[in-house]
């Protein structure tokens, strides 16, 4: 291994190091000043090869190039910014932001030793300031660590790109406006892995620190979006408890046993639980589910509804007892008859303060009523079992007995003979008719995609359902499928009836390469227990690549055909002055304008808006200037005398106006 640079080297003649930030087994970071930035503070981070010779430099060059190329996609706030790439004395560097705060680490480090420190200290008249518990994180700091943090990794998952190494040392609250940035991206140790990797092509990666990374990472080297978020969980709960992972899962079970350290809100920890789902599938499967889950929290049980009034079950009827609608009206004496006089010696009645029942003409009015209610309920329990056994398939006979003769009415006395009378049914709830179970269906559609194209497709997904669409695909063509809905889920199957890739299973989104050429099934199946959900499918399909030209002197782009530069130096009288400049560009014949500039001069070039290509400004040494590729406009003073190139880019053949400018 390389040993590290001194301190006050300078490389490129423009980066002066400080001092080493930080070391592993396969990088180190430097802090530097860039000289080309008015002394501006850097980080520089060096690729350390795993082996040497020059197949293992060659390999580690194409590598780095790709990942730097994948690093400047990235364009967010709370990611320091790549800045440039550049090889010198056979150690290859990554230039990014310097971030100058703490990580969270080290905050959780000075919070615990602080409340130790105070606790040693206390006395009852001088208690510890509650910061946290046990000088830990509280729910409040936590949430709002993860609702600033979600966005920067729907940005890096919005263009397929997995950080595979969140921790609480890869977060460092900036000093200069208290926002938490991502840094240290498993990039390096990627490099090398891949390098060691018989298929460096291969989707596999063992980045990743244990206890931190999910089991499909550390174990099958796959990293998804949910592998993200899983890792940023883990390291919320270790903000939150104070321990280490390795003291929160539990390995036999391979459950989280956090809460018991903690006392957060049931849907705090809910959302936090599922992000620690041991199963990739189980988890969100985006940050923006998460960031709506603790922006919309749900109860941690279902609300709690008034109770509503419970139908007693019918009761067995006793064979002994008649089961005839009666009115008990016996048991008191009986008053004299309508009209009658008593005598001289009847006995009267005492007044009482009895129910209405005493009144002959109450009596009447009642069981007329219930012999109208007694005959309402039979009609409706004759309709429910005629209706009943009109649906039954395996009925055989008709009803016994016709409900058409009106039920008995209510009689003044108790009939101790039993009555041949049906078995009552329940009149306030009529037993249900049993339903069955959703059936499962599948829809099938065959899509036509020309390679190129893009299309989108929505509908709505009820239980048990599912929705195939069918594709043409072509090997080694790549496409993009992207899923929007709540609670469903897309598994891309390819033509041998398997699922393209583990990373393929209910997802909701894909990209990649078709390993054969057939038909493709994007299979849409909703979450269990989901009733419904709409959702909308978008599919992009690029073109298959074509075979690789033949070697020519020309420059050519890896794995792509050759491309023509023409060439075109613009004169300026006295050099300095601007012009406008009219020409056409493609992606194989790129147009080139070549200008000297002396040190200390401003350079200026700018494309119209309205234009479909941009420009990419090489420095006198050919290197492509980081801040001036695939720009629109870029200005600068220019710091060393030279033949600066300025290329103007297109994806397809295009007509521009482009003004070039240098001033003192």
């Amino acid at each position: 291994m390389e040993s590290p640079l001194p301190s006050g080297t300078i490389l490129q003649n423009r980066y002066h190091l400080q001092r080493v930030l930080g070391q592993g087994g396969f990088g180190r970071t430097y802090l530097a000043e860039d000289q080309g930035r008015f002394n501006e503070l850097c980080a520089l981070k060096e690729l350390i090869p795993p082996e040497t010779g020059a197949y293992a430099l060659d390999k580690s060059k194409e590598l780095f190039q790709r990942e730097a190329t994948t690093l400047y996609q990235i364009k967010h706030p709370q990611v320091p910014q790549f800045r440039a790439n550049f090889e010198q004395d056979g150690r290859l560097f990554l230039v990014q932001d310097y971030v100058e705060g703490k990580t969270y680490r080290e905050l959780l480090n000075e919070r615990k030793a602080q409340t130790v420190i105070q606790q040693s200290n206390a006395n009852p008249a001088n208690p510890v300031p509650n910061q946290g518990s046990n000088g830990v994180f509280s729910e409040s700091e936590v949430r709002s660590l993860l609702l600033q943090l979600l966005p920067v990794l729907d940005h890096l998952h919005s263009k397929s790109i997995i950080h595979r190494d969140i921790t609480p040392d890869n977060i460092i609250l900036r000093n200069s406006d208290r926002m938490p940035v991502l840094i240290d991206f498993g990039v390096v140790k990627e490099l090398a892995t891949r390098f060691l990797s018989p298929n460096a092509s291969a989707p596999l990666t063992t980045v990743g620190k244990v206890g931190y990374a999910p089991s499909e990472q550390i174990q099958t080297g796959r990293a998804y979006p949910s592998s993200d978020l899983y890792s940023l969980g883990v390291s919320a709960v270790v903000l939150l408890t104070g321990k280490e992972p390795q003291s929160l899962f539990d390995d036999n079970q391979l459950t989280w046993n956090w809460q018991r350290w903690v006392n957060v809100s049931d849907e705090f920890a809910q959302v936090l639980n599922r992000m620690l789902n041991y199963r990739p599938g189980d988890r969100y499967q985006s940050a923006n589910e998460v960031m709506q889950a603790l922006q919309s929290p749900l109860p941690a049980s279902p609300p709690q509804q008034p109770p509503l009034p419970i139908p007693q079950p019918p009761q067995r009827p006793d064979p002994s007892v008649s089961q005839v609608a009666t009115m008990a009206v016996g048991g008191r004496p009986e008053p004299p008859r309508s009209g009658a006089m008593p005598g001289r010696n009847a006995r009267i009645p005492e007044p009482t303060n009895d129910s209405l029942t005493d009144n002959p003409w109450v009596v009447i009015g009642i069981g007329a009523a219930l012999t109208l209610v007694a005959g309402l309920g039979a009609w409706a329990i004759g309709s429910s079992l005629r209706n009943n056994r009109q649906n039954d398939p395996v009925a055989q006979t008709p009803l016994e007995t016709p409900l058409t003769t009106p039920l008995p009415t209510a009689t003044e006395t108790l009939s101790p003979t039993p009555s041949p009378t049906p078995t009552p049914t329940p009149t306030p709830t009529p037993t249900p008719t049993p339903t069955q179970a959703p059936q499962s269906t599948t829809a099938s559609a065959r899509l036509a995609l020309p390679p190129g194209q893009s299309l989108s497709r929505s509908g709505t997904l009820n239980a048990n359902s599912t929705v195939n669409y069918i594709i043409r695909g072509e090997q080694n063509q790549r496409l993009n499928a992207t899923l929007v809905g709540e609670g469903v889920l897309m598994t891309v199957i390819a033509p041998d009836q398997n699922p393209v890739s583990d990373q393929a299973v209910r997802v909701q989104r894909w990209d990649g390469k078709l390993p054969l050429s057939g038909e493709y099934t994007l299979q849409l199946r909703p979450v269990k227990g989901v009733s419904n959900s709409d959702y909308k499918l978008t599919i992009n399909s690029e073109a298959p690549p074509t075979p690789k030209p033949t070697p020519t002197s020309t420059p050519t782009t890896t794995g792509t055909q050759p491309i023509e530069y023409q060439s075109e130096r613009v004169i300026l009288s006295g050099g300095i002055g601007s012009q406008d400049l009219i020409g056409s560009t493609s992606p194989r014949q790129i147009k080139r304008y070549l200008v000297n500039v002396k040190k200390g001069q401003t350079l200026a070039v700018e494309v119209p808006q309205t234009v479909a290509a941009s420009v990419d400004v090489r420095d006198p040494n050919g290197k492509l200037i980081p801040e001036a590729s695939a720009a629109k406009a870029w200005e600068t003073q220019v710091p060393r005398d030279g033949e600066y190139k300025i290329d103007v880019i297109a994806p397809k053949r295009t007509d521009f106006t482009l003004n070039i400018s240098v001033s003192q």
